[in-house]
């Protein structure tokens, strides 16, 4: 799965300036979506390596077209900002590695599949799980490059994902990838709205940092978009040990949320106050596939089960309704449940739904059971 650092893009979006989506009239799907696959750098790099096999020369030409590459120039723009070594006779020397040319066939294979993915109906997928004004912009890049990661960046020509050209990684795999995050993205269009952003700018720092890592729960909510709805494994195309290893951690769904609530109850009590405090603890939820995706991807389940998709697009768009939402459903499914399921603290809940308006508040009461 690629790494995408959801829990910053939140960082951006709780401010005055709040959401895009106000005032934009209803588009289409399709007018929605404005997404683009360039393949230029890998097909750069799989020309060369076709002459290398065929035993004929590489001329400059040759690197001229990888290095004029959108894909490449992005890359390398990319890596340089982060303060990371990347020069062209680098990447040269990659190229001309013998362990890449033995992999030329299974790259130009798998390329030339991923090429049959319409990244438009991945997109469209995404849009099922966002408001109805979400948008979705950015190119897609397959990159044949040395470092085996994946990731989202946005730089000044808009964000873009970039993706390792892996040969283990089947076109319904990829399929599943653009749409988690192409989910990432849509909901940055949108959420929260201007509204809601203005709200939250006005709460405690504490409670503005529990919402902002609220919105690392947004990595189940793309794993329940890109599989297609709450009855579908999230899952179901990965490899069979990504398929156990999930089942797994989902078995320890009620712990993994428990360790979660302690994070947001030491931010609530104040005993975690800094930026660098925060995210050191914060960040140890992600893992390969952490609480941040199976505890999210769990509450999500259980509120569109019982609420609707309506409903959780809303708690998602304003996560100061998120665990107020999900104790309620909670708390109805437990009446009949053989396997009850862990329930947010009270003081937590309370906080949170308090921070909403009177007629906003999830409880009536203003209390949830432990």
């Amino acid at each position: 799965m690629v790494r995408y650092l959801y829990v910053v893009m939140m960082v951006g979006q709780i401010g005055l300036l709040g959401s895009l989506c106000a005032g934009i009239i209803q588009a289409s799907p399709k007018e929605q979506v404005h997404v683009r696959m360039d393949t230029g750098e890998a097909q750069a790099v799989l020309a060369i390596l076709a002459k290398r096999k065929a035993h004929q020369t590489v001329e400059n030409a040759d690197w001229q077209r990888l290095f004029a590459s959108e894909g490449y120039k992005r890359l390398k723009n990319r890596e340089q900002a982060m303060g990371r070594p990347f020069t062209d006779a680098e990447f040269e020397a990659f190229v001309l590695s013998d362990s890449l040319l033995e992999k030329a066939d299974a790259l130009a294979t798998t390329l030339t599949r991923w090429q049959q993915v319409d990244v438009t109906q991945a997109a469209e997928k995404s849009l099922a799980y966002l408001p109805e004004h979400a948008q979705i912009k950015a190119r897609i890049y397959p990159l044949i490059k040395p470092k085996t990661n994946s990731f989202v960046f946005q730089d000044k020509m808009g964000r873009a994902i970039y993706l390792y050209l892996d040969p283990e990684v089947t076109p319904e795999q990829f399929e599943n990838t653009l749409a988690h995050e192409m989910h990432h993205i849509g909901y940055s269009s949108c959420c929260p709205s201007r509204q809601t952003a203005r709200e939250i700018a006005k709460l405690p720092p504490n409670l503005q940092a529990i919402l902002t890592w609220l919105g690392a729960f947004g990595e189940g909510a793309a794993m329940l978009a890109a599989a297609g709805g709450p009855d579908i494994h999230p899952h179901q195309v990965s490899k069979p040990e990504d398929r156990v290893r999930w089942d797994r951690d989902m078995a320890n769904f009620n712990t993994d949320l428990k360790k979660v609530e302690a994070f947001f109850l030491d931010i609530l009590n104040g005993k975690l106050t800094t930026e660098a405090q925060i995210r050191q603890v914060g960040f140890t939820f992600f893992g390969i596939q952490g609480p941040w995706y199976t505890v999210g991807w769990k509450m999500d389940v259980l509120i569109e089960k019982t609420y609707g998709r309506a409903k959780l697009i809303e708690c998602l768009c304003d996560t100061r309704k998120l665990l107020p939402t999900y104790n309620q459903a909670a708390e109805a499914y437990n009446r009949t449940a053989s396997e009850p399921l862990a329930l947010w603290s009270a003081p937590l809940v309370d906080a949170l739904d308090n921070a909403l308006a009177p007629s906003q508040r999830v409880l009536s009461t203003g209390r949830t059971k432990e």
